[in-house]
């Protein structure tokens, strides 16, 4: 996946940041977005994972792909946090819909509570998407992180672990959705969905 980062994929699907904490005294990891990053032609966003029921969080994307067949300059794009432990779908969140927009700004919290014996075991999905009341939802792009994913999101996760209580942002590109299936090894009738109801 790696390889994607330097490739065509990042200026069509764009990158996502996102700061990555874990207590283990509340054993809660939390999603934090948090701000736009506009460069070159690349649809960006930023979130940050905080560990903290209550805790403020918000997202922003920036340059997202266009979407919407009838207008070609804009997108309804909403966010999906998937929690993957044992390569099984275990939990799922997602924003609100922001209308006729590339560059959204969330305001929401995730918090999921997972014990640190099965740290090691969780992958993390996040995925945009944009939604449509004709056809169904599609999906601009995902990213996971976890142990089993490499580069730039391997290290941020080990950073997070590394720094209990320290939030850390890093930014990460947006991948192709059948690519981070794939690189998650899900079984076909576990796999996410690329349509959401």
């Amino acid at each position: 996946m790696e390889d994607l980062e330097r490739g065509v994929e990042q200026k069509r699907r764009g990158k996502l940041q996102y700061s990555l904490e874990y207590i283990f005294r509340k054993q809660e990891v939390g999603i934090l977005t948090a701000m736009v990053q506009q460069e070159n032609s690349h649809a960006l966003a930023q979130s940050l994972l905080l560990p903290a029921a209550g805790q403020l969080s918000w997202l922003c994307c920036g340059k997202l792909k266009a979407m919407d067949s009838v207008s070609s300059l804009s997108s309804d794009p909403f966010v999906k946090v998937h929690l993957i432990l044992n390569r099984k779908k275990w939990k799922k969140k997602k924003t609100s819909v922001k209308k006729n927009t590339l560059s959204p700004y969330f305001n929401e919290v995730f918090v999921f509570e997972v014990p640190f014996s099965q740290i090691q075991n969780v992958d993390v999905v996040i995925s945009v998407w944009d939604h449509d009341k004709v056809t169904k939802n599609e999906p601009i792009g995902k990213l996971f992180l976890g142990c089993r994913a490499t580069g730039n999101q391997l290290r941020h996760w080990s950073d997070m672990l590394s720094n209990p209580r320290r939030p850390l942002a890093q930014w990460h590109i947006l991948q192709p959705p059948d690519v981070v299936d794939k690189a998650l090894g899900l079984k076909s009738h576990l796999k996410l969905p690329l349509h959401s109801r």
